[in-house]
């Protein structure tokens, strides 16, 4: 693969001094005159390169930061490829397909391109996304017909599987977001579109980060393309330390990045305290999951130092009528929060975004760059912090690793805790508090899918100031919580709290729920739960008759055990420590004539003489040696006695 590094240009500036009027090939008086309408005179890096490859019959594999002007890097080759044609097309011929992961993209794609589109006679367009009636666009497919699609996978692979539409004289295909297309599992849609386009076509391929799967797309789809791979030099803007070069980077030349190191407990009045510094400002911030978004989407507003801002949601629970009604308030605003999860991270190009913050960091390390590149696109300027726990501080040297490297930021010590206004919100209203708990466990959940469990080690979670950040009433009952040994540690309970008896603020809700109660109340008296009936122990099955080899190594082991008992005996009688007649007692020899059972006491002792009369003299006459040594023992004691 060939390679084609726009970043000396980069570093110079996000614009290039190349005109797109004069750009070779040379682009027709009306696409001029198009990009002119739109403000757009000078080419970035990415479109100085890949533009003059594409119209020059090569493919061409971009990895070029977000925010870089790519939509326009393949916009402007596919009208000109398409304005080249010697003769107008069929209604059902299509001529250019551009592929994109979401709804939103495609959608933004599709209108960024309508007044290059209208530069074209006798040539349609038709959108095609996920969230409408597929028969509807299906009959609209086949009644209208379509040159140029541009859609989502999903929706482009229902409708390739008719024959509504002709695709044997494709000129050109883009895939835009490539990685973010196959991530999505979109692998089998991508292999089937494929299939079903010639091979002697052009094809683009973009994308913000190069991953192997990209790569093996590349392989596939494309034939000896270009790499076209636009970096930028990243330098410190620290006031106190001027500009310091921190290496290449992979985002936009206009972003500075930071983090902030700050305890879990503190990490919601620092938010506070962040947005209301940046009051002024258009600000995007990102949670770990969509119920973390609803939590914090009705808590924020109820800060008293943030009441009156406007805080939109956005996540990808929401229905799609909603997502782009949240989207367009949004970019309708001129300062104002998103309060969003990763489905905001690519492709939407909001106008004038001049703040990121990343509450929660990406469980993807790739989706840190596409958050962060929501502001600071094109040649404009923008800030971006992540808040990070002070265990999760090796974050920071990981990315600095992969081309995103960050300067840090102070935790101010004097912020005003938020946690009793949070509380207080949630004594108040029953949705606060529900939506609270379902946020904290979605959370911990959350964290523990993090890519990087290497970093982000969810055993080491402390339980107790997360639910403190979350302003939560108690700690809920989760299997993490109950099952693994997590700090609870600087929680701080709220005494004499029924939180059964919390009430809903909205009195529909409060009403339902109190009949709910009643009716569940009613059932519980007219059916009472039986007593667990304790179950009857299980007879003892009939022990099994041992075999041979199972008896045999019984015994085996009772001798075993006599014998080192005697053996201990033995020992004890050498050193002294009992008698010969206690020895003969304790290992059953005493009485082996068989004569001590019935007979008085008197004859009893004559007999014990008798015996030690006896075995005194055998005992020195068989072993002379070990007598010597047990008299020399007892001699020495008799001396230190």
């Amino acid at each position: 693969m060939a390679a084609s590094t726009a970043a000396a240009a980069a570093r110079r500036g996000a614009l290039t001094d190349q005109r797109f009027s004069e750009l070779s090939p040379a682009l027709s008086p009306e696409v001029v005159d198009a990009l002119d309408r739109g403000g757009f005179q000078r080419c970035t890096p990415v479109q100085a390169a890949a533009i003059p490859h594409l119209l020059s019959h090569k493919d061409v594999a971009v990895d070029a930061a977000t925010g870089s002007g790519k939509t326009l890097a393949f916009i402007v080759p596919v009208v000109e490829i398409l304005r080249r044609r010697s003769s107008p097309p069929k209604s059902h011929e299509v001529l250019a397909l551009i592929i994109s992961p979401t709804r939103e993209l495609s959608s933004q794609i599709f209108n960024v391109a309508q007044p290059f589109f209208a530069t074209l006679n006798g040539v349609s367009s038709m959108l095609l996304v996920g969230g409408l009636d597929i028969k509807a666009e299906l009959k609209k497919v086949e009644e209208e017909g379509a040159n140029i699609l541009v859609g989502t996978p999903g929706k482009l692979f229902d409708i390739m599987h008719t024959d509504a539409l002709e695709y044997k004289n494709l000129e050109i295909l883009i895939l835009d977001e490539a990685d973010r297309l196959l991530d999505m599992g979109f692998q089998k849609h991508i292999n089937f579109i494929l299939s079903m386009l010639p091979k002697l076509r052009r094809t683009g391929l973009f994308s913000a980060t190069q991953t192997k799967a990209v790569a093996d797309l590349s392989k596939a789809g494309l034939r000896n393309p270009i790499r076209v791979e636009v970096k930028t030099e990243a330098k410190s803007t620290s006031k106190d330390a001027g500009q310091q070069e921190l290496g290449p980077s992979i985002t936009p030349l206009g972003l500075r990045l930071e983090y902030m190191l700050c305890e879990a407990s503190k990490k919601s009045s620092q938010l506070v305290d962040f947005l209301v510094q940046n009051s002024g400002k258009k600000i995007m911030v990102y949670f770990a999951t969509c119920a973390c978004v609803d939590y914090w989407a009705v808590v924020l507003p109820l800060i008293n130092s943030l009441k009156g801002s406007p805080i939109i949601a956005y996540h990808g629970k929401m229905k799609q009528s909603l997502r782009e009604k949240a989207l367009a308030s949004f970019s309708a605003l001129s300062s104002g929060v998103l309060v969003c999860t990763d489905v905001a991270a690519r492709g939407l190009d909001i106008p004038s975004v001049d703040l990121i913050v990343q509450y929660d960091p990406p469980q993807d390390p790739n989706v840190f760059i596409h958050r962060a590149g929501r502001t600071a696109r094109y040649d404009q300027e923008g800030d971006a912090i992540v808040f990070l726990l002070p265990k999760e501080d090796t974050y920071v040297e990981f990315l600095k690793l992969r081309g995103v490297p960050l300067t840090e930021r102070e935790c101010p010590a004097n912020t005003d805790d938020v946690v009793p206004q949070i509380r207080s919100a949630a004594l108040e209203d029953r949705n606060v508090m529900e939506k609270g708990l379902r946020a904290f466990v979605s959370f911990v959940r959350a964290y523990k899918e993090h890519h990087c469990s290497y970093i982000f080690r969810w055993k080491d979670l402390e339980i107790g100031k997360l639910a403190m950040e979350y302003g939560l009433l108690q700690i809920p009952s989760m299997p993490e919580v109950k099952h693994h040994s997590l700090s609870l540690e600087g929680f701080i309970s709220v005494d004499d709290v029924d939180i059964t008896q919390i009430k809903y603020k909205d009195k529909a809700r409060e009403k339902q729920r109190k009949k709910a109660l009643k009716r569940k109340a009613e059932e519980e008296a007219q059916n009472p739960k039986p007593e667990r009936k304790r179950h009857p122990e299980k007879p003892e099955k009939p022990k099994r008759k041992k075999t041979g080899k199972q008896r045999q190594s019984i015994q085996t082991k009772e001798d075993l055990d006599e014998l080192a008992h005697e053996y201990r005996l033995l020992k004890k009688l050498k050193r002294g420590d009992i008698d010969e007649e206690e020895y003969e007692k304790l290992t059953g020899f005493g009485d082996s004539d068989g004569e001590a059972s019935d007979g008085d006491g008197s004859n009893l002792d004559e007999r014990k003489k008798g015996n030690k009369a006896q075995k005194k003299p055998k005992q020195r006459g068989k072993c002379k040696s070990g007598s010597k040594k047990f008299e020399g023992r007892s001699k020495l004691r008799s001396k230190r006695r």
